[in-house]
């Protein structure tokens, strides 16, 4: 039997995790998709709306919405989507601590909620308030930095296991 909640095996209490979690964001994008109006054709929009635009500062080109302003519908429904998410990876790692998860899904866990809380700020940030469309995804590779560096530390901070 598992440590704690030894009725639940850890294959068993993992699995029902990715299945909680799976059907959560299947219910969260049909939310935002339900309480967007025209969300789909939005979105159509935005991709519709790619060109290759400069870089500043840079000088090279890459793919970009040529206008990018005129999508803060599609933006708001990801901030959304990252928000709530993340708070949901909150409840997620209480749930972790809870049933006893091994130390390596506590560390993904909390990644993942950094990753998304992070996520939503920096939507909020450069793409809603700004429309920086480069600065946005420069932050989102630091953003993946840092969420790597919270998952060792949280893994480096795992209790020892009793050698055998």
């Amino acid at each position: 039997m598992s440590e704690g909640f030894g009725w639940f095996s850890g294959k068993y209490k993992e699995g029902l995790f990715s299945a909680i979690s799976a059907g959560f964001f299947f219910v969260l994008v049909g939310a935002i998709f339900m309480v967007t109006p025209n969300l789909l054709g939005r979105i159509i929009d935005f991709f519709g709306d790619f060109d290759l635009m400069p870089v500043p500062n840079i000088g090279i080109w890459l793919p970009a919405p040529a206008h990018p302003w005129i999508h803060s519908v599609v933006y708001t429904a990801v901030e959304q989507l990252s928000y709530i998410w993340g708070l949901f990876q909150i409840v997620v790692l209480a749930l972790r601590f809870v049933m006893r998860s091994p130390w390596n899904k506590k560390a993904e866990t909390s990644s993942n909620l950094v990753f998304w809380l992070g996520a939503g700020f920096l939507i909020r940030t450069f793409l809603i308030d700004t429309t920086r469309y480069f600065v946005f995804w420069a932050g989102i590779i630091m953003l993946m930095g840092v969420a790597i560096i919270i998952r060792a530390i949280v893994q480096a901070a795992a209790p020892a296991k009793p050698a055998t």
